[in-house]
């Protein structure tokens, strides 16, 4: 789906956004912790919508200095495979790149190939493991980063 608008996530999102959270992970964020990422300096949140507004999935990162910290990447499933975490990985990247980060890293279960294809597509590489990152259930985490050359930053 090329129909995607990407923008920064904002109030009218939230209640979408926890839903979501809900669905996709174990843990999931709170609408109040989803809330607190609102203006936090340091804090990049961007919401795939689709062409009738509904929120299709989002990226949040945390950056502090040149480092920028993908916490999560989710999709609701009816948007799945077509196209919404890729514009928005892309848009993450492109706003990393101004903000000066020098690159993102994001951990990933190892049990999901769909999502390590996904970032590999898009110019992640395995750079580490987190041992029992995971719970519920228990499994590590592989550690994906990309760099940004600098002449691609700012």
């Amino acid at each position: 789906m090329e129909n995607e608008r990407i923008v920064p996530m904002e109030r009218r999102h939230l209640d979408e956004l926890a839903q979501l959270e809900k669905i996709c992970f174990s843990h999931p964020w709170s609408r109040d912790g989803l809330e607190e990422e609102l203006g936090r300096p340091g804090s990049l949140f961007l919401v795939a919508e689709a062409p009738d507004g509904q929120v299709m999935g989002y990226v949040g990162c945390q950056y502090v200095l040149d480092e920028g910290y993908i916490t999560n990447v989710a999709v609701f499933p009816q948007y799945r495979r077509q196209g919404a975490a890729k514009a928005l990985l892309e848009t993450l990247e492109q706003e990393g790149r101004r903000l000066g980060l020098s690159f993102l890293s994001l951990e990933v279960r190892e049990s999901n190939a769909s999502a390590q294809n996904l970032y590999e597509k898009s110019g992640y590489r395995q750079e580490g493991r987190r041992k029992n990152f995971y719970t519920d259930p228990r499994e590590d985490g592989l550690i994906l980063t990309k760099r940004f050359k600098q002449e691609e930053v700012r």
